[in-house]
């Protein structure tokens, strides 16, 4: 069932630098919001109170991606472009690592249930682990061309990340094994992936327009079908109520589904804006990363409360 349940829009922030492209966010250790500018090659912080700072790195086509808190207080994030793993610390200090090969892609990164990161690589299909220091070693999946994208840490203490061109998921120890999950939508091509605090996985179906979910305790997979099947939803986050918040990259909405399946969709201020990531703040507000230019703040409770 979809509604018009509101969510409340509080606030948009304009990036200072013009066609930033905002990516993706990530709550900071700081209590700020940390957004990759993709296009910029830059790390920006928003404050609570709406304070922007930018951070250029060291080269200005990197391709800053995805980003996540690290467990030693810094901020973690894929270079895609130039294919290298990113750190800076809360004041801006930043430096990279490079990746072997010529051409990997690194895109999803997590932190892991051992005190590393834990990335993918687009073009090589590997789930990789960094040190702190820099050390990386790399596990390759079953399929070379499988496109691992996001990942993350679930409550089993292993890593899941989703296959987008295989339509499956896959575990991966921090030993390096690998099990695969498939689908049951063919051309799901699923990218977004957030665990849920009770074990499950929710993840955005790109290619389908369904919002999944896995319950790995009984290898149970549920998909929602959205209401308009080419809306491209791309991340996902999960909510204090365990409820799964998606953007709609295609159609310039976000949306929530609940366990039971009941969808809520609004509409951003500008349809054309292409939504990517979002992320709750420490106060459980809900910011979304739009490539136009903005990042935009909701006030999720009533939404939250249906």
């Amino acid at each position: 069932m979809t509604t018009d349940t509101p969510a409340r829009l509080i606030h948009t922030y304009t990036l200072p630098t013009t066609a930033a492209g905002p990516y993706a966010l990530t709550a900071g250790p700081d209590g700020n919001i940390w957004c990759t500018l993709v296009h910029a090659g830059r790390i920006a912080r928003l404050t609570p109170h709406g304070q922007i700072d930018e951070f250029p790195l060291d080269s200005s086509d990197c391709g800053p991606t995805l980003i996540t808190t690290g467990p030693d207080g810094a901020l973690w994030f894929t270079r895609n472009r130039d294919h290298r793993i990113g750190r800076i610390t809360t004041d801006g200090q930043a430096r990279s690592y490079a990746l072997p090969g010529s051409d990997p892609g690194p895109f999803g990164i997590t932190p892991g249930p051992d005190g590393a990161l834990w990335f993918t690589t687009l073009h090589t299909a590997t789930v990789g682990r960094i040190t702190r220091d820099g050390k990386i070693t790399e596990y390759p999946l079953p399929s070379s061309d499988s496109y691992p994208s996001f990942v993350t840490t679930a409550t089993d203490g292993a890593l899941w990340c989703t296959l987008n061109q295989a339509d499956a998921l896959a575990r991966i120890t921090v030993t390096g094994e690998v099990s695969l999950y498939p689908l049951p939508t063919v051309g799901a091509a699923p990218v977004g992936l957030a665990a849920a605090p009770d074990g499950a996985l929710w993840f955005a179906e790109i290619g389908s327009g369904r919002i999944g979910r896995l319950d790995p305790r009984g290898v149970e997979f549920a998909e929602y079908p959205l209401p308009d099947a080419q809306c491209r939803p791309h991340a996902v986050a999960v909510a204090p109520d365990g409820s799964c918040w998606f953007t709609e990259w295609a159609t310039g909405r976000i949306g929530r589904v609940t366990t039971d399946g009941r969808i809520t969709e609004i509409p951003l201020p500008d349809p054309a804006c292409e939504p990517h990531g979002l992320a709750f703040g420490p106060d459980g507000t809900l910011y979304v990363a739009q490539e136009s230019g903005d990042i935009t703040r909701w006030d999720v409770t009533a939404a939250t409360n249906c």
